[in-house]
């Protein structure tokens, strides 16, 4: 199965979240699920986000029964900012994270793949994290936010994966600004984007509906 990689519109959107219920549903339809988090910063000792995936996870794959939350990561940083700006050394280098992609993807039938900050977060001087998504050959979900603002944020992103002509899905995390989000965004959701969905109605039925 092609793997999955898991982007947003920026920062604390809903990645991790999301990463998460799509392990448990993947599993609950007999698929066996991996997880990868290429890279990690504002990490003092335990990537966080990787814990949390490893955990659940272990839960499902036993493949990655003995595996600590450093081996799912190929580089972690302490700073927290874009892994160009974090990794003061410039030691991130390509071939790395595509063995420990190619390490991890042998341990399970479906890799889920969870990206850090938005699409045009810079990595190197040569590399954003939407290029990430080719070297993997992996089909993209595009988690948006449902804050004021947040239409923008989602046409931006859409138009940065069509621009590349990936494959892509998109869906909407109600967890900010909800009471608002009926009257401030989801008339144009409905009325220019129709098939918009969101994590809380529907991802069960995206994962027993996507092809690979």
């Amino acid at each position: 199965m092609k793997p999955i990689f898991i982007t947003a519109t920026g920062t604390n959107v809903g990645k991790t979240f999301v990463t998460l219920r799509l392990i448990e549903e993947f599993a609950n339809q007999g698929i066996k699920v991996g997880v990868f988090k290429p890279i990690e910063t504002g990490v003092t000792d335990v990537p966080l986000d990787a814990s949390l995936l490893l955990e659940k996870c272990k839960l499902y794959n036993s493949n990655f029964a003995l595996l600590k939350p450093h081996d799912i990561t190929a580089y972690t940083f302490k700073l927290p900012a874009a892994p160009f700006c974090a990794d003061t050394n410039k030691i991130i280098n390509i071939d790395h994270i595509l063995t420990k992609y190619q390490e991890l993807a042998s341990l399970c039938d479906m890799l889920i793949i969870e990206g850090a900050g938005g699409l045009m977060t810079p990595i190197a001087s040569n590399i954003k994290m939407v290029d990430l998504i080719s070297i993997f050959d992996a089909k993209a979900l595009l988690v948006t936010p449902s804050g004021l603002g947040c239409i923008n944020e989602t046409l931006l992103s859409i138009e940065a994966l069509k621009a590349r002509e990936l494959d892509f899905d998109w869906c909407v995390n109600l967890y900010k600004e909800f009471d608002s989000f009926t009257k401030v965004t989801k008339p144009y959701y409905d009325e220019m984007l129709p098939g918009w969905w969101s994590v809380q109605n529907r991802l069960p039925i995206y994962t027993k509906t996507i092809i690979f």
